[in-house]
C-alpha cells in the first residue's frame, strides 16, 4: 500500500498534478457553494464554454504558449461574464435567456477560430479535457495567485455575498449593492473556470464547481462548514482521481470528476437511507404512543 502511494510522487508531473488538483478543487469547492445555493450551474457551465474563443485566440497568436492561452481565455471569461449580467439586468430578457445567447454565440465563435487551425487537434484537446499531469511550476504560480485573490474576495465579502445568497430582500433593505455584488461573484467565476482550465478542462468544468458543494449541502446547512466540507471533498477527489489515472491510464480529468460524481452518489444513497430510517422510526414511535 505503501509503495501503491509512493511511486507516483517519484514523478515530478505527479506532485504538480496533485497540489494543482488539491488548490483547484478548494477554490471551486470554496465558489461552487453560491452556485449551488443560488441556482447558477447553468451559469457556470455556459462560462466555461464560453471562454473557447479565448483559447482559440491565445493559441493562434501565442503559438500554443500556455502563458498566452490563459490571459486570453481569463480575458474572454470576465466580458462573457459581464455581458451576461448586463443583457439579463439592462433588458427585458431573463437571466437563462441572456446565458443561453452568450453561450451559444461564444462557443460557436470559438468552433470557427478553432476550425481554421489545421493542426489544433491535439493540442487544444487538452483544454477541453483537461491535462493535470502537463501542469509546469508557472502555471502552479497562476493557480496559486489567482485563487488567492478569489478566496481573498470571497473572505472580504462574506457577510455580503451571504446575505445576497440568503436573503435578496433583506439585502436591498439594508442598501447592499446588491447588482456590484452579482458582477463580482460572476466575475470571480470566471476567474476560477479559467484558474481551473488545464485541470479538468472546458467540458468538465462545471463538475468541480458544482458536484462538491451539492455533496456538502447533502451533509450540512452552514455555509461556513459547507464551504470547508466541499474544499475537502474536491481535494480528496483530486488526489484519488489522479492516482486512478497513473494506474489506470484514463483521462486525468475525467478521473477526477467520476470520483467526485461517486463520492456523491455514495453520500445522496447514505443520506437518503437515513432519513427512511428516521421517518420509520418516528412514525413507530408515534404509534406506541
Amino acid at each position: 500500500m505503501i509503495d501503491l502511494l509512493l511511486t507516483p510522487l517519484q514523478y515530478s508531473f505527479m506532485v504538480r498534478g496533485l497540489a494543482a488538483a488539491v488548490l483547484v478543487g478548494v477554490i471551486c469547492a470554496t465558489l461552487g457553494t453560491y452556485v449551488v445555493l443560488r441556482g447558477m450551474a447553468f451559469f457556470g457551465d455556459a462560462l466555461a464554454h464560453a471562454i473557447l474563443p479565448g483559447v482559440a485566440i491565445g493559441y493562434l497568436v501565442g503559438g500554443g504558449a500556455r502563458g498566452s492561452v490563459f490571459w486570453w481565455a481569463l480575458l474572454t471569461a470576465v466580458v462573457s461574464a459581464i455581458g451576461i449580467g448586463t443583457i439579463s439586468r439592462s433588458t427585458k430578457i431573463k437571466e437563462d435567456t441572456a446565458i443561453g445567447i452568450v453561450f451559444a454565440g461564444t462557443f460557436a465563435l470559438g468552433v470557427a477560430l478553432i476550425s481554421t487551425v489545421r493542426t489544433y487537434t491535439a493540442d487544444l484537446t487538452h483544454f477541453l479535457f483537461g491535462d493535470v499531469l502537463g501542469v509546469r511550476t508557472s502555471d502552479l504560480l497562476l493557480i496559486v495567485v489567482f485563487g488567492s485573490l478569489i478566496l481573498i474576495t470571497v473572505l472580504a465579502f462574506y457577510k455580503e455575498f451571504l446575505v445576497v445568497s440568503f436573503d435578496p430582500i433583506l439585502a436591498k433593505t439594508l442598501r447592499l449593492p446588491t447588482r456590484a455584488l452579482d458582477f463580482l461573484l460572476m466575475i470571480l467565476i470566471a476567474v476560477a473556470i479559467v484558474v481551473s482550465l488545464q485541470t479538468v478542462g472546458l467540458a468538465l468544468m462545471v463538475a468541480m464547481l458544482v458536484t462538491p458543494a451539492a455533496t456538502a449541502f447533502l451533509l450540512t446547512r452552514r455555509l461556513p462548514v459547507m464551504m470547508v466540507l466541499g474544499g475537502i471533498i474536491a481535494a480528496a477527489s483530486g488526489v484519488v482521481g489522479l492516482y486512478l489515472s497513473f494506474y489506470i491510464g484514463i483521462a486525468s480529468g475525467a478521473a477526477i470528476v467520476l470520483t467526485c460524481t461517486a463520492i456523491f452518489g455514495i453520500t445522496w444513497i447514505v443520506q437518503t437511507l437515513r432519513q427512511h430510517i428516521l421517518i420509520r422510526s418516528r412514525s413507530s414511535d408515534e404509534a406506541r404512543s
